[in-house]
């Protein structure tokens, strides 16, 4: 499940994802964008775990000092480099989430939106750990997860994907409760507020402040004080 994203969901296809989401879920999208626009400034360093190809990139750059984009699947990172050659200050790098291969206090920003923390697959407690080191004192981790009110629309998206052959066909004897399982092996988790306060509870030197937006996105916010 770890490479499933690098092995068959990558590049091109990846893109494709976003080009067949519905309505609903281009507002939820758009509006996760505009949440970190509002949050980051000009001289900002930041960092994007899971970038794929780079599709927030172009916006998020003209905002900040310069952005990092990390992800496994070098296809996307290659296509991620084409699509944002125009701008200086983009930058993609193939690179676990859970090492990562910078110095301590290395960011400003550090996004890990989109259900990232629950997407990637890997131990949740060390990805926090790995953000909390790289990001410098006075900076901001932003995690986001799906909230249960927008579960219908999210699953469709699921769907489409499905129908496109971009997924396997969806387990419906499986799926509910916020997890969407596939005949593939692909599985989409969520991450509520309880489960991330339990992660972050004996983390030294953050402020976590949970806030949904539109109804669609839970934000945990890890503010680091050292």
């Amino acid at each position: 499940m770890k490479n499933y994203y690098a092995d068959k969901l990558s590049s091109g296809r990846l893109k494709q994802v976003y080009e067949i989401a519905p309505l609903r879920i281009r507002q939820y999208l758009e509006t996760e964008l505009n949440y970190v626009l509002q949050k980051v400034s000009r001289d900002d360093i930041v960092l994007e775990l899971g970038c794929g190809y780079g599709r927030i990139f172009p916006e998020l750059s003209l905002k900040v000092k310069s952005v990092a984009g990390i992800d496994i699947a070098m296809n996307s990172l290659i296509l991620g480099k084409e699509l944002c050659s125009d701008f200086s200050n983009c930058f993609f790098i193939q690179m676990d989430a859970v090492k990562l291969a910078f110095l301590h206090h290395s960011f400003d920003k550090v996004l890990c939106i989109q259900n990232g923390i629950s997407a990637f697959h890997v131990n949740q407690k060390e990805l926090i750990l790995e953000c909390v080191r790289i990001t410098k004192p006075g900076g901001t981790i932003f995690f986001s997860s799906y909230s249960d009110k927008i579960w219908n629309d999210r699953l469709e998206w699921f769907e489409l994907q499905s129908e496109a052959g971009l997924l396997g066909e969806i387990d419906y004897n499986k799926t509910g409760n916020g997890i969407i399982v596939c005949k593939d092996g692909f599985t989409a988790t969520t991450m509520d507020a309880g489960h991330f306060n339990k992660l972050t509870s004996n983390i030294e030197d953050i402020t976590v402040i949970t806030e949904e937006v539109d109804e669609s996105s839970i934000f945990f916010n890890v503010h680091c004080s050292k």
